[in-house]
């Protein structure tokens, strides 16, 4: 693949320096060093973890994202509009124009698309196990959903934004980088990336064996008029979890710990990226 990206390039008529982020490296800090020696674009070549890992060092500078979809969904790259075959992706890059898009953050760690606690991080630190025992990458995530479904009862949240406070015990907690489209066939798709506001989902009347019916009502077009889930808009967003120091946290489809409270914000147009005019 670099073999390839270095062609592309060149026959688009620009070169490029290609960084390998092998595990252990510190994807932040590399794209840091590179704005440092005067790079005057940096490109994430992957899916929607790696962009956010590239973006995240490009916070605070002017330095330009580009992006290569090489994931598997690339929702960024999609809501942005770049497009997903690689030598018209490459084309654009090299076009060059600019737009400014808000990122989230939550204590401090960055996301571009969204950030959950609940069940689906807890899915995905099942399905890495299974990994580990050998299931190849979906089978194993349909294991652990169908396992967690059958068990999850919730998680206890307090949620305060502003004048609004309220606790509920709810299977998840998104919380998303503008807001998502969450009826329809543009199901999680976002309109708008530089509206400046996050917009938080929940549904506490589900337990996690309910949320297939979630699913058939957000494809129908009736989540929202049957308040099976409930949405709010901020720009601040402190979460607790009660009797619990520690959470897993969703990152653009990546899981980490992190202590509450979780402290989320938006951080208005704070990234510039390439992508083709709209």
């Amino acid at each position: 693949m670099p073999d390839r990206l270095s062609e592309l390039f060149a026959k688009a008529g620009s070169s490029v320096q290609i960084v390998l982020l092998g595990d252990g490296t510190d994807a932040e800090q590399t794209v840091r060093s590179a704005v440092q020696t005067g790079a005057s674009m940096v490109v994430a070549a992957g899916g929607d973890g790696t962009v956010r890992s590239v973006a995240a060092g490009l916070i605070g500078s002017h330095t330009p994202l580009g992006v290569l979809p090489l994931g598997t969904l690339n929702h960024f790259a999609k809501d942005v509009g770049i497009p997903l075959e690689l030598e018209q992706a490459v084309a654009a890059i090299v076009a060059g124009r600019q737009r400014s898009v808000d990122v989230g953050a939550v204590n401090d760690r960055i996301f571009v698309n969204n950030s959950s606690i609940g069940i689906y991080p807890d899915i995905v630190a099942a399905r890495e196990d299974l990994r580990r025992q050998g299931h190849r990458k979906w089978a194993a995530f349909a294991l652990a959903t169908a396992r967690i479904l059958r068990q999850y009862r919730g998680v206890r949240v307090r949620l305060e934004a502003g004048a609004l406070a309220g606790t509920a015990v709810t299977p998840f907690l998104f919380v998303g980088n503008n807001e998502y489209q969450v009826e329809g066939i543009r199901l999680g798709s976002r309109r708008k990336l530089d509206a400046g506001r996050l917009y938080a989902y929940l549904a506490p009347r589900l337990r996690g064996a309910d949320l297939p019916r979630l699913l058939a009502l957000a494809l129908a077009g009736r989540a929202m008029e049957t308040r099976v889930l409930e949405s709010f808009a901020t720009r601040d967003l402190e979460v607790e979890t009660p009797a619990m120091r520690a959470v897993r946290v969703a990152l653009d489809g990546e899981v980490t710990f992190m202590s509450v409270p979780l402290r989320y914000r938006i951080l208005p147009r704070a990234l510039n990226v390439i992508a083709p005019a709209s």
